[in-house]
């Protein structure tokens, strides 16, 4: 394996300069790219077709693709728990402690439960800045 540090390798490149400044330029897409654009361009009815014929006569995977587009999935749904408004921190642990016990009991997922902790945890933190925001014109009023 050769050193790539060292003597021989200082000033080769400026930071900031390009190892190839001859390179692609800005905006030019790679051929490929352009050419399956061209496909979906002309063919992109008859593709649309034929993977909603092979999802009719049972292909399972072009009847995902046919449905995920129909219907999306859904990353999240509304959660009800009875939690009272987050005041202070005493709040926000009894807040947490429900949000626990809803997961530990099933009524939401382990994943919910997490988001909601964040919201909670926002909260406090929200509640904790203006506190102290007050308490220090507080201190500097006195002065």
């Amino acid at each position: 394996m050769t050193d790539n540090s060292g003597p021989k390798q200082a000033g080769r490149f400026k930071p900031g300069q390009s190892g190839n400044p001859a390179g692609r330029p800005k905006g030019v897409r790679h051929k490929a790219v352009e050419a399956l654009d061209l496909l979906g361009r002309n063919a992109s009815e008859e593709i649309l077709l034929a993977v909603i014929n092979s999802a009719k006569s049972g292909d399972a995977r072009s009847a995902e693709l046919v449905l995920r587009r129909i219907w999306p999935e859904v990353k999240s749904r509304p959660v009800v728990l009875p939690l009272e408004p987050v005041t202070d921190a005493a709040s926000a642990l009894e807040a947490l402690g429900a949000i626990t016990a809803a997961a530990a009991d099933g009524v939401i997922t382990i994943d919910e439960a997490q988001g909601l902790a964040g919201l909670i945890e926002t909260t406090r933190r929200t509640i904790e800045t203006a506190e102290l925001e007050t308490r220090i014109a507080a201190l500097e009023a006195k002065k």
